[in-house]
């Protein structure tokens, strides 16, 4: 549970207005006093994230958001924080206060959910004080049925907890990061290069949740460095079902590995795990089409430590210069939000979204589309610079017809 990054949990947003019992329920969910309680309106002002799990579901991350009705200048824009919550989630806990009734600050979030196809559970709150709260009322105005709990006593909390298990959308937060490239017992060759840029004693994350993914779908992980390639060939006696490896050895793993065997990246695997790996092989091949001084985003999900060659801000718009003989004009955004005037930019160069999930991305990408902007995210675009595109969309049959000019 603990090691589980963030962008991989099962988001759990809690919705509702001030004073509702928002952060009770978070604590009382987690059985540990996590959120501040108050009885002063708007305790609550910025979305607050935090790990748990929820067995069986796994490991979540549970968001407790500001009031629907919170007032004032600095109320719009908590409200205007918490509705872009949305964005990043996958269930919807509603909570309804029995004093509060339903007015069209609910009705408006259910059709937000609606409009975006998240499972929403209506929550009825403080049955303590309220023992006569009947929810048929509420399944007559919400047309949903609120299971009942009081968060100050934790009375209903693990019928809760199983409205939600049966609420999980069946696929989960993302699909297979690789296990549907091979069946059970089927072997896939992992190729990690162990260099001055490897952590010393570990693997990096794409490469063990790579391994881990196909150990969860039954196939058989086969972890090698790039100078061992040619002897692991040489010694199986079934050729493997794909090779994934490291972008920066690809070439000299290409060149070792037969044609008849798939061989993609862990970076395109993570393309398509964390959005639509068609739409970004789309964005990719618009790069012809750029001229000097077009108007390009580079999006970051997260802000970190730069180093003197970031790969955002140095590497990227280096290459993409030299490709379009000329300088383009970046401009850059990090954090959790686009900017509105995506129509303004030529292309969007993306991170990897490694610190947020799927359905936030999707929704990034969603946003660039209704702007008629192309996007494409950072392991994509160097696969396209470096000419290895082609061959590392082999296996994926929908974004290679794009690229093969089916």
């Amino acid at each position: 549970m603990n090691t589980t990054p963030r962008g991989s949990r099962l988001h759990i947003a809690i919705f509702g207005r001030r004073n509702a019992g928002k952060s009770s329920l978070i604590n009382a969910l987690t059985n540990q006093d996590l959120a501040i309680v108050s009885a002063v309106p708007g305790t609550t002002t910025d979305p607050v994230f935090k790990a748990m799990e929820i067995p069986p579901v796994g490991p979540v991350v549970l968001i407790d958001t500001a009031g629907l009705d919170d007032t004032g200048a600095l109320g719009e824009l908590r409200v205007k924080k918490t509705l872009r919550v949305l964005r990043q989630t996958d269930l919807v806990l509603l909570v309804l206060d029995p004093a509060q009734g339903v007015g069209d600050y609910e009705r408006d979030l259910l059709s937000r959910a609606g409009e975006l196809g998240l499972p929403v559970v209506p929550i009825l709150n403080k049955t303590d004080l309220h023992p006569q709260a009947a929810t048929g009322w509420w399944q007559e105005k919400l047309g949903l049925t609120p299971v009942p709990v009081s968060a100050l006593t934790r009375q209903g909390i693990t019928a809760l907890k199983q409205a939600i298990i049966r609420a999980v959308p069946a696929d989960g937060p993302a699909p297979a990061l690789a296990g549907d490239l091979a069946g059970p017992g089927e072997i896939v060759v992992l190729v990690a290069p162990i260099d001055a840029a490897a952590p010393k004693g570990r693997l990096i994350l794409p490469q063990v949740q790579t391994a881990r993914d196909l150990l969860d779908h039954h196939a058989c992980a086969l972890l090698v460095q790039e100078t061992e390639l040619a002897q692991v060939f040489r010694e199986l006696k079934v050729l493997p079902k794909v090779v994934i490896t490291d972008s920066q050895a690809f070439a000299r793993v290409a060149a070792v590995t037969p044609e008849t065997v798939p061989l993609t990246s862990f970076s395109i695997l993570f393309a398509r795990y964390k959005g639509d790996l068609v739409t970004l092989t789309a964005g990719a091949l618009t790069v012809e089409h750029l001229k000097p001084g077009d108007r390009v985003l580079v999006a970051e999900a997260c802000t970190h430590h730069r180093v003197g060659d970031d790969l955002g801000t140095v590497k990227i718009p280096g290459w993409l210069n030299a490709r379009v003989g000329g300088s383009l004009a970046f401009e850059w955004a990090n954090g959790t939000t686009l900017p509105e005037d995506l129509d303004r930019y030529r292309l969007i160069v993306h991170c990897g979204a490694c610190m947020i999930n799927r359905r936030d991305m999707l929704s990034r990408l969603a946003a660039a589309r209704e702007a008629g902007v192309p996007v494409v995210n950072y392991g994509v675009l160097i696969a396209y610079l470096t000419g290895i595109l082609p061959r590392a969309l082999r296996p994926f049959p929908q974004a290679w017809r794009l690229i093969a000019g089916e």
